[in-house]
């Protein structure tokens, strides 16, 4: 399945990625200036945080087109079952 993006989905998916792009940067930036404990991990959960909901955006959106493909992908020999196993390991891979 190719992921093809419209263009609020498309601009809202880069903002979060380059939001922890920054916020990644931030954190290696803080830990070469030897900054606190604390500030590093709040710094790097926002991080995580904003990684977490790129992908979960991507995800939502390959559902999506899943569902609107699902009955050409039946006609190609992948199963219902197939294409949910597949979706499972794509939400269990940002578990």
């Amino acid at each position: 399945m190719e992921l093809q993006f419209e263009g609020d989905e498309l601009k809202s998916v880069l903002n979060r990625l380059r939001r922890a792009q920054g916020q990644i940067s931030g954190v290696i930036k803080m830990i070469e200036e030897g900054r606190d404990c604390e500030d590093v991990v709040t710094q790097l959960a926002a991080a995580s945080r904003a990684l977490d909901r790129a992908g979960f955006a991507i995800i939502a959106t390959g559902l999506q087109q899943c569902l609107t493909d699902a009955q050409k992908d039946e006609r190609n020999g992948e199963s219902n079952e197939q294409m949910r196993a597949r979706l499972e390991k794509l939400f269990l891979s940002l578990a």
